[in-house]
């Protein structure tokens, strides 16, 4: 592919555990080449954290913010006056191979009705993650986290409906809501939503986004041909803090959205 376009792959980093990783990837996928740039926001990590990133400066540009402000405010930081075409929402624990990106970039640029594409995001044993949803109710989520696996299996088929298991492998489809993990928008797109709506800290920014795009018949569209790996560590199962930032913006999501319980 001759490439003409513009990319800018934006990262927003907390004390990330797999950001160095991370960027040893991409420093051997994307090195030099001037149509990425690598532009990453931190949000107040450690000082040795913040240390250890530094030695990335030659490679990205680099913000060290003075509080922490959340995911979709580090986001709109980096690219709502950024000049590229296209605008890349990476989380800091994705492998990507430049072809992959390439490929995604080409089929945009064919097709100009694509508002945001997202790839099949995989473990790293080459499982797929289910992070595509076609509904939002405060069943599906509480479904998400019962911890008793004979609930989850009584309402087996609602959750594989959520979770979208039934998507296609031989094409693209369009979808309506993506994973903030891996977004790719054109930077006209993502300027005319004004980006995430920063009032989450953390959490269904993605959802809140692409449902904006939805009311205005934007189109997401989700290929299987172009896939990722995203060490998911599925916080909000795990840690009580994330869970509570979960749960606080969930009630912000619905009381926006209206609330729907089943």
């Amino acid at each position: 592919m001759d490439l003409k376009a513009k990319i800018a792959i934006s990262i927003v980093t907390y004390n990330s555990n797999h950001i160095f990783d991370v960027l040893e990837n991409l420093k051997s996928e994307f090195g030099e080449d001037s149509h990425f740039r690598i532009v990453i926001f931190d949000n107040h990590s450690s000082e040795d954290y913040q240390k250890q990133l530094k030695e990335y400066q030659d490679f990205a540009d680099i913000t060290f913010y003075h509080e922490n402000n959340g995911f979709g405010f580090g986001h709109n930081y980096n690219l709502l006056h950024a000049d590229e075409d296209y605008f890349l929402i990476f989380n800091p624990d994705i492998i990507l191979k430049k072809e992959t990106l390439m490929t995604m970039v080409e089929k945009m640029e064919k097709d100009s009705s694509i508002s945001l594409m997202v790839p099949k995001v995989l473990n790293s044993d080459g499982t797929t993650q289910h992070l595509m949803r076609n509904r939002i109710t405060v069943f599906d989520y509480a479904l998400r986290f019962v911890p008793f696996q004979f609930v989850k299996k009584m309402f087996a088929k609602r959750l594989a409906s959520y979770e979208c298991r039934d998507l296609p492998d031989d094409r693209d489809v369009q979808i309506r809501i993506g994973s903030g993990c891996f977004m790719l928008f054109r930077g006209e797109t993502f300027k005319k939503l004004n980006g995430f709506d920063d009032r989450y800290f953390m959490y269904f920014e993605d959802t809140d986004l692409c449902m904006q795009m939805e009311k205005r018949n934007m189109k997401i569209i989700y290929t299987p041909f172009s896939e990722v790996i995203h060490y998911y560590e599925r916080g909000a199962h795990k840690n009580s803090k994330l869970f509570k930032i979960f749960v606080h913006s969930m009630y912000k999501f619905f009381n926006k959205w209206g609330w729907r319980l089943f």
